[in-house]
């Protein structure tokens, strides 16, 4: 089965970090599903429209507690 053939899924973390995951593999603990099996290079574009701050959630918060 080559690349173009596969389906996968984009996964998000506690720390809302993304990846994609191979649709026919289950998804790892501590990581959610997020939309509906798709290409890997549309799962890439998803990936890039959803994860517009690369910092991890808790730095997120953190960095805007230490700011007020």
């Amino acid at each position: 089965m080559t690349d173009t053939q596969e389906t996968y899924v984009v996964v998000r973390n506690d720390e809302e970090q993304y990846s994609i995951w191979r649709s026919e593999r289950p998804v790892p603990a501590g990581w959610t599903p997020v939309g509906e099996p798709a290409s890997r290079e549309d799962c890439l574009a998803r990936i890039g429209e959803l994860w517009t701050d690369m910092r991890p959630a808790g730095l997120r918060e953190a960095m805007s507690r230490s700011q007020r």
